[in-house]
C-alpha cells in the first residue's frame, strides 16, 4: 500500500510514522500539516473557476502527533475574490492555523513584463532515476544533485527536488497539496549551512501563478537573512515547465536541536527501507 501522512475515519486524521518531525518527539513535521490544510482547501473551494494564488500557515507552536479535525470558514466570496480561513484541532483546542487566496481565473492583460532570467536546473534523468515516490534529492552550487544531503552543507545555495507521499491514505496527491508541503520546505533550503539546519520556522506563505504541471518539483533558496536568532528566507518554486510559485517564510534559532544532514539522510534510508 502506497505510504501517507494521515488515514481517515468519520472526519479525524490519524498521523502515520511518516508525518513525525525530527524537532521533538510526539510532534508533526511541517509538510503533513500544510498538506492536511491544502486538502480540506483544495476538496471544498476550488470551483467556479477559482485558483489558488495565495496559501498561508502560522506555526505558532509544535503540532503534537494526536487525532485532529480539520475546519474551515469563508472569509469573504466574491465575484473575483475568494478567502478561506482554516485550522486544525485536537481534543477541541486549536492546534495550527491556515488561510487561503483564491482568485478568479481570467485572461492576461496586454503588454510584457520583466521576468528574472534565471533557469533553474531540472535533476538529470540518472540522478531521477535513484529516487523513488517519497524520497528526495538535494542540489547544491557546485555539487549538483544527490540523495545525500551531508554532501551539500555548504555555504552555496541550496535546491531540492520533492517526490512527496499523498496527504491521506487511500486518495491520490494532488499538485496543489504536493506544493503546500514542498513549499513548507523553504526553511530547509533557506537555513541549511555548513553545519545543517539551525532555525525552525514559524510560518509558510505560498503565492502562485498556477498549479504545478504533476506532483513532482523542485524547490530552489531565493535569499536569507538572519540576525539575533530570527530568520527570513525565501524560495522559488518550479516544476519541468519553470517557475510557478514563490515561498517565503520566517524561523527562530533552534540550537540544541540543529538537525545535520547525517540525521536526515538517515530518516531517508529508514524511509525507503520501510516502503520498499
Amino acid at each position: 500500500m502506497t505510504p501517507a501522512y494521515f488515514t481517515t475515519e468519520a472526519g479525524t486524521f490519524e498521523p502515520t510514522q511518516f508525518a513525525q518531525s525530527l524537532w521533538a518527539p510526539a510532534t508533526l513535521s511541517g509538510p503533513p500539516v500544510c498538506g492536511l490544510m491544502a486538502r480540506e482547501i483544495e476538496t471544498r473551494y476550488f470551483t467556479d473557476g477559482f485558483a489558488p494564488a495565495r496559501f498561508t500557515v502560522d506555526l505558532h507552536r509544535a503540532v503534537p502527533a494526536v487525532p485532529m479535525t480539520v475546519h474551515s470558514t469563508v472569509v469573504r466570496d466574491g465575484k473575483r475574490v475568494r478567502a478561506v480561513e482554516v485550522e486544525l484541532r485536537a481534543d477541541g483546542a486549536v492546534i495550527a492555523r491556515g488561510s487561503a487566496l483564491l482568485l478568479k481565473r481570467s485572461t492576461q492583460p496586454p503588454g510584457e513584463l520583466w521576468q528574472a532570467n534565471h533557469d533553474r536546473p531540472l535533476p538529470p534523468p540518472n540522478v531521477l532515476a535513484l529516487v523513488g515516490e517519497g524520497t528526495h534529492l538535494f542540489g547544491s552550487d557546485g555539487q549538483g544533485w544527490s540523495t545525500t544531503m551531508s554532501d551539500h552543507e555548504n555555504t552555496t545555495r541550496k535546491r531540492k527536488w520533492v517526490r512527496n507521499i499523498p496527504v491521506v491514505a487511500g486518495e491520490p496527491g494532488t499538485p496543489f497539496s504536493f506544493a503546500a508541503m514542498t513549499g513548507e520546505q523553504t526553511s530547509l533550503v533557506t537555513n541549511w549551512g555548513t553545519e545543517g539546519i539551525g532555525f525552525i520556522n514559524t510560518d509558510v506563505s505560498i503565492t502562485f501563478s498556477r498549479l504545478p504541471i504533476g506532483t513532482e518539483m523542485g524547490l530552489e533558496a531565493d535569499n536569507h537573512f538572519s540576525d539575533d536568532g530570527i530568520a527570513a528566507g525565501s524560495a522559488v518554486l518550479y516544476d519541468a515547465q519553470g517557475a510557478f510559485g514563490i515561498c517565503t517564510t520566517t524561523a527562530l534559532a533552534n540550537p540544541h536541536a540543529q538537525i545535520s544532514g547525517a540525521v536526515i539522510d538517515a530518516m531517508s534510508e529508514h524511509f525507503a527501507k520501510t516502503t520498499g
